[in-house]
């Protein structure tokens, strides 16, 4: 186990003081862990994950076990994760501390006497701790200071709701092909393997407990996806038919762009400013055999790869401080900053103006974020309708434009806009 704890310290210190990318290091580090076994690598997923998930309220409590500052920071991310385990696992808590204090000798042994002394404190206090931790609003709801006052503003009592969401652990949605089958019928071929899930949506079906893909009926042969039941909502809205013309405007992974072709035959470009993650739409495409124009090329920049062909339909799912989507990605809470919300919507308005001359006369733009902030969503929407006259917002049937995250889907944003004229 202390291998284990050692590999999620380094995961975690260079994700809080280098700013890396959660997944990016974790592969980096399971790629270099090439002997471990299947059950070893999903402990280290679990350890870098869910350390940063609780790591407001580690901290909380880690600065209330230690009487100065620690220097060595290796030692500080060490009881980080050995807190989550004691706090949140079912490993033995015997095991845990002494595996801790092995993995303390190899970084520090000068260290090793504290690090058992702290986290048997832990344990011997650990109800009065927890209450200690909760008193700040970091250690009650492990987010930034910043987030959860920008929470509060921006919805009132509904923000305590949207952090507890975001400290969840995020459900597992299919999406079933539409060309392949019916949602019921893929439904009893869960049921027929003995995979519980129930229906959430026209295509959507949430499975009780996640499994790889591997043991989903006919994922290879493209009967099913996994995408989230907020994210699905997209290829509704847009409602592109049969024979129109399509634009995706950022469309990797490819999520939306395939269930799009999945519910109307269109003819469309998927447009993607990353070579490298277009790659990935068109490894989605190819399973589920559809078919797409793929371009390399940035959305706030038209006159680069636009060929003067105007769409009918367009899908704006523009880059965003991804709030919505952080029991996912828990590193986002601590790698973002407020200043982010802004550079993000000049970004975003800037995606907006620049694709909004390509629509077709009638033709229906959807703005799309998996952000909760409103200076990302409906202020950048506002922004645009108050200097464009020809277009308007359509009604949604969300309140506000918003999916605030829940047990069934993460936070999104849409906004409808026709162009009248």
């Amino acid at each position: 186990m202390h291998n284990i704890q050692l590999a999620a310290t380094q995961i975690v210190q260079q994700v809080m003081e280098d700013g890396r990318n959660l997944n990016q290091v974790l592969d980096e580090s399971l790629r270099r862990k090439s002997v471990w076994t299947p059950a070893q690598r999903a402990a280290l997923q679990d350890l870098s994950y869910g350390t940063l998930r609780f790591y407001g309220q580690l901290n909380a409590i880690l600065e209330l076990l230690l009487h100065k500052h620690m220097t060595d920071h290796r030692i500080s991310y060490l009881l980080l994760v050995a807190l989550y385990q004691l706090q949140y696992s079912r490993a033995a808590q015997h095991a845990v501390v002494d595996h801790a204090v092995r993995s303390a000798d190899i970084l520090n042994p000068k260290i090793r006497g504290l690090v058992n002394a702290i986290l048997r404190n832990f344990l011997r206090n650990q109800a009065d701790l927890l209450t200690q931790a909760a008193l700040k609003d970091e250690g009650h709801y492990s987010h930034p200071q910043w987030w959860i006052d920008e929470l509060r503003a921006q919805y009132g009592d509904a923000a305590d709701a949207i952090l507890i969401a975001g400290n969840g652990h995020p459900p597992m949605t299919l999406r079933v092909n539409a060309q392949r089958g019916s949602t019921p019928d893929y439904l009893a071929q869960l049921a027929a393997q003995d995979i519980p899930a129930r229906l959430i949506g026209a295509e959507a079906l949430q499975l009780e407990k996640p499994v790889s893909v591997d043991k989903l009926p006919g994922f290879f042969d493209g009967l099913v996806s996994v995408q989230d039941a907020g994210a699905q909502y997209a290829a509704r809205l847009l409602d592109a038919k049969a024979g129109m013309r399509v634009l995706d405007a950022c469309a990797a992974p490819g999520g939306k762009t395939a269930h799009i072709l999945e519910r109307a035959d269109v003819e469309l470009l998927a447009l993607d400013k990353d070579a490298a993650r277009l790659s990935r739409v068109k490894e989605n495409l190819q399973r589920l055999t559809l078919n797409a124009a793929l371009l390399t090329g940035d959305a706030a920049s038209p006159s680069d790869w636009w060929d003067g062909r105007l769409f009918e339909r367009i899908l704006a799912d523009v880059p965003c401080s991804a709030t919505g989507v952080v029991r996912r990605h828990p590193d986002i809470k601590w790698l973002r900053r407020k200043k982010d919300l802004a550079s993000f919507a000049e970004q975003q308005f800037e995606i907006l103006n620049a694709l909004w001359p390509l629509l077709a006369p009638g033709g229906l733009l959807l703005y799309a974020t998996c952000s909760v902030f409103k200076q990302e969503n409906q202020q950048v929407v506002d922004k645009f309708l108050a200097q464009t006259p020809a277009a308007q917002q359509r009604d949604t049937g969300l309140p506000g434009g918003m999916l605030l995250p829940d047990d069934e889907h993460d936070g999104f944003f849409y906004a409808l806009l026709q162009k009248t004229v």
